[in-house]
């Protein structure tokens, strides 16, 4: 075995060529043609499949590759794809989505399968093993998400439908009427926007942002569920080796030894990271490009996403509650005022406001759930995830949410709201 090793690292490492080597056995060639690939599909964009074409489908014949590395002494840096697309290949089997032609460009309702497979299966993670806590927030929010994206398609061109438009321009045209063009200027973008641009919005712009969405939820799932499948198969070691390899760094390392430590605190911080990483490192570029999408059309329908959302876990406000529009104006008679409308003066899209919506009610929320409500959290993530994802079909409500926001919108003196 030593020996085989040996040969087989010095034929890897240095090659055939200088006479005084035997040729490489067949095994080593195979797996001399895994190493150092890129990872050219860990971005989802940029096709379907696993992390690189070239790579095998086979959980067996991967792990075998991988043996032969480790055997050999291989650098974890030279065949990250490899570990890479052997853990994703593992979690996808385990979940039931075939990886080869999981293509989330071809739209939700086309990969409506693997959005319930996929976020049924953090459910099932979360009831196996409570510390793991991102793939039971994962799950629960992904009934929304799951089925605003289905409203979405299914509309097809839903922003361009009558009482869109209209009704965020009725609240546009009431803001005015109540406080003036000053106060329309402070308005969100993404309202105005969505008064502006929501009757232009083609079935195109909808199919093009619909895959946007979709490659997002697939490459969350390609970071993070591999890193939970080697967590829950193999430990702590398995997770160095991934940051051995450069798959992520130590800041991620250092999140899970806090999962790990089934101190509370440390698990919700750990978990809290994970989630970061999801929201910032690996969809935020890809929200600041569907906000950018055709200018006030992209903002529109990423204000409208943001809306629209009601989150499932028990005690979430949604988005439209928390941090709601607020403008201060003078009233006819001189006085200052304030404004209230319960529409987001944020847009989801953004990083900054997201992360904050998220870490001060998501988090703390979904933490306090597991530890003092389990058998509520439990009960709710055993409903069949189909019946989760219909209950949850956002979006076509639209003009009726905004027909409440404008019968809600508020006038109230500067110093009575100062006392309130």
């Amino acid at each position: 075995m030593l020996i085989r090793a040996g040969v087989l690292a010095a034929a890897v490492a240095l090659g055939v060529g200088a006479g005084f080597l035997a040729p490489p056995s067949a095994e080593a060639q195979d797996l001399a043609r895994y190493l150092d690939l890129p990872l050219v599909n860990r971005d989802a964009a940029n096709g379907p499949g696993g992390v690189n074409p070239e790579l095998p489908y086979a959980a067996d014949e991967l792990r075998e590759l991988l043996d032969q590395a480790r055997a050999a002494g291989v650098a974890p840096s030279r065949y990250a794809a490899l570990l890479y697309q052997y853990w994703l290949v593992d979690v996808t089997d385990k979940a039931g989505i075939d990886l080869r032609s999981w293509d989330p460009r071809a739209g939700a309702e086309a990969n409506r399968e693997n959005l319930v497979r996929s976020y049924s299966y953090y459910e099932q993670l979360q009831l196996a093993h409570r510390e793991l806590q991102w793939a039971g927030m994962g799950g629960q929010v992904g009934a929304d998400f799951g089925g605003g994206l289905l409203d979405f398609e299914l509309a097809g061109n839903v922003f361009g439908a009558p009482g869109i438009a209209e009704s965020a321009r009725a609240v546009v045209g009431a803001v005015e009427q109540v406080a003036g063009p000053q106060a329309v200027a402070g308005l969100p973008r993404g309202l105005a926007a969505l008064a502006e641009a929501g009757s232009r919005v083609t079935p195109e712009d909808v199919h093009y942002l619909i895959g946007l969405i979709m490659v997002m939820q697939k490459n969350i799932f390609s970071d993070l569920m591999p890193m939970h499948d080697a967590y829950v198969a193999e430990g702590l070691p398995a997770l160095r080796e991934f940051e051995a390899a450069g798959l992520f760094g130590d800041d991620i390392m250092t999140a899970w030894r806090d999962i790990a430590s089934g101190e509370r605190d440390r698990v919700a911080d750990g978990n809290a990271a994970l989630l970061r990483r999801e929201q910032d490192w690996v969809i935020g570029r890809q929200w600041d490009q569907a906000r950018a999408y055709k200018g006030s059309v992209g903002e529109a329908i990423t204000y409208a996403v943001g809306a629209a959302g009601s989150p499932s876990v028990a005690g979430v406000r949604p988005p439209r509650e928390f941090d709601p529009v607020r403008i201060p104006f003078t009233m006819a008679d001189g006085r200052p005022a304030l404004l209230t409308l319960p529409l987001p003066e944020w847009n989801w899209s953004e990083l900054d406001p997201r992360w904050n919506y998220i870490s001060t009610e998501l988090l703390p929320k979904y933490k306090d759930q597991v530890e003092n409500n389990w058998p509520a959290l439990e009960a709710a993530m055993r409903i069949p995830y189909e019946v989760q994802m219909q209950s949850h079909r956002p979006l076509l409500n639209i003009p009726q949410l905004f027909a409440s926001a404008l019968g809600e919108l508020q006038v109230t003196p500067v110093d009575a709201a100062a006392v309130s």
